[in-house]
């Protein structure tokens, strides 16, 4: 699948538009149009279904290892400055950038790959941001022009191996940079933070400084006495938040994927530090299935441990959930999912200070008189068993999903094209959306045949029924085959016709999706065949 198909059905059909567009856009952030909002709403509840709500630590699966409870919260996106001082974000919240001092622009240092090439007795490493076969051509079309070659000269072009990244080079003199016509005009990498600044309150000085909040976890870790002390959940249990967060990416790309407003969907589930592995293999393992129950193809979704050398300084393990969306190169996955198992770091972090490993421990960091370098809140964040009379710091398991990348990743899997007969009997290309019908933003769509002969009040009767209970959609413009199309389109997984014979013996035609089947039930009965349908998948 092209990922330009999609870009452009999703504009056409109302599922993503960029933002501000009337005004130019503004890189980096999308909005939502009638369809996908309702297709990520659908993701989202989902999720919290299937993770909070819908959780009976009664009946909880047999590979848990024990029972447990869920519950949420919903903090705010602005936080006291301290907090991110402590969970280490003011420091370490960076990326790498570099700046082109020909083009004005400005890359991410390790999103930046090129590879090495020779010609008429000249060295130079071609650049390009693009990825896989795209990265290839657009590297080939450059050096083309820098050695002022022809096409069909381009067998003078001596390649030394692949595309590999920038991260690999000392030395930047022979670099022709992405959207640069001279070599060595790349800055020297340097750290960006990825915070957004904003102030709070009528003056902006230092002590007004605050930050859009870079993920939703910290909230969280210091609401964990606040959730223990107003509610009656023991250890272990889960705290889920779903909310927005803000990173000002280097260079956001590749549709939704990488934006700088984006909504998170994580759990923080505390446990007993003994216990602690056994529950991260449980949330792993969980969470993996949850796509591949909703969708998701195996082969197109992996999930994948982290190597020691990748983990951060605190964690205990982690592993992705990673799906191939068509826009990286062949062989590639991007993250949808972390699943990190994060020890006592966050909450002994908050109660102490910042925490940094030396050697096999974590310690509070200091400054240059010996002092730490910023204090926690002081407050005790130990759990206490009033049972056991155990007194301990908790360990965290942290599934952390992306709302909007998991929406991509639905709709990249959801992606369809096949041939059908048109209304005049001959082969068209039909594209379709085959969401599974829980995420599906439609779930039914009502079609009088013609706009007379009694037919549009008998189809309006049935939306009314259908409406209270799901996302309906009525439609009596244009040729049946042309409305089959549009919901095709938004992947509705039913449609219901009136036609003549409804008005003779009351029955009324309904259409799958998938396998275009069609078969006729009585009009009474639509609310039970698409509830039953519906329920059954």
């Amino acid at each position: 699948m092209e990922m330009e198909k999609l870009v452009a059905l999703c504009k056409r059909r109302g599922f993503l538009f960029p933002s501000s567009e009337i005004y130019g856009g503004l890189n980096g952030f999308w909005d939502y149009g009638p369809m996908g909002v309702e297709l990520k709403r659908n993701v989202r509840e989902a999720w919290w279904r299937d993770m909070v709500t819908g959780h009976n630590e009664m009946l909880v699966p047999p590979d848990a290892p024990a029972t447990y409870e869920m519950t949420g919260l919903d903090c705010t996106i602005i936080m006291h400055p301290q907090v991110w001082k402590c969970s280490g974000h003011y420091d370490l919240f960076h990326d790498y950038l570099v700046d082109c001092r020909e083009s004005k622009r400005r890359y991410r240092y390790d999103q930046v790959v090129g590879r090495w090439v020779e010609a008429k007795g000249r060295r130079a490493f071609i650049a390009t941001a693009a990825l896989g076969q795209e990265g290839l051509d657009d590297t080939q079309r450059k050096a083309l022009k820098l050695f002022n070659l022809r096409a069909k000269h381009a067998d003078q072009l001596q390649w030394d191996g692949p595309l590999v990244s920038l991260t690999t080079l000392d030395d930047f003199t022979a670099v022709l940079g992405p959207d640069a016509k001279e070599l060595g005009t790349l800055t020297e990498p340097r750290e960006f933070n990825l915070m957004f600044e904003t102030h709070t309150g009528p003056i902006h000085d230092e002590k007004s400084k605050a930050f859009l909040r870079p993920e939703t976890a910290q909230g969280i870790f210091v609401n964990f006495k606040n959730v223990l002390d107003s509610t009656r959940v023991k250890i272990p249990f889960g705290i889920a938040q779903i909310g927005k967060s803000f990173r000002n990416e280097i260079t956001p790309r590749n549709f939704t994927f990488r934006s700088r407003e984006f909504e998170q969907m994580e759990i923080e589930f505390f446990c007993h530090p003994n216990s602690s592995p056994s529950w991260y293999g449980y949330w792993r393992d969980r969470r993996y299935q949850w796509y591949l129950d909703l969708g998701l193809a195996g082969d197109r979704l992996r999930l994948r441990d982290h190597d020691a050398e990748e983990l951060s300084h605190y964690s205990c393990g982690t592993a992705d959930i990673e799906y191939a969306f068509p826009f990286m190169a062949e062989g590639e996955f991007g993250e949808l999912e972390g699943i990190a198992h994060r020890g006592d770091f966050d909450l002994r972090s908050h109660m102490e200070g910042k925490l940094v490993r030396q050697g096999d421990e974590l310690v509070v960091e200091q400054d240059e008189d010996g002092k730490p370098r910023y204090r926690g809140s002081g407050r005790d964040l130990q759990y206490y068993n009033d049972q056991t009379k155990e007194r301990y710091m908790p360990h965290v398991i942290e599934p952390s999903a992306g709302a909007d990348r998991a929406t991509l990743a639905f709709l990249c899997e959801a992606y369809r094209e096949d041939e059908v007969p048109d209304d005049k009997g001959k082969l068209s290309k039909r594209v379709f959306l085959k969401f599974h019908p829980r995420l599906a933003p439609v779930k039914a769509a009502v079609f009088p045949l013609v706009k007379k002969d009694g037919m549009p009040e008998v189809a309006r009767e049935i939306y009314g029924q259908l409406k209270p209970l799901f996302n309906v959609f009525y439609d009596e413009k244009g040729a049946v085959g042309r409305r089959y199309r549009r919901q095709d389109e938004i992947g509705t997984p039913f449609c219901i016709t009136v036609d003549g014979q409804t008005l003779s013996d009351g029955t009324v035609t309904v259409r799958d999706r998938d396998t275009l089947d069609q078969w006729r039930i009585k009009k009474e009965d639509c609310v039970a065949e698409i509830t039953q349908r519906l329920g059954a998948c």
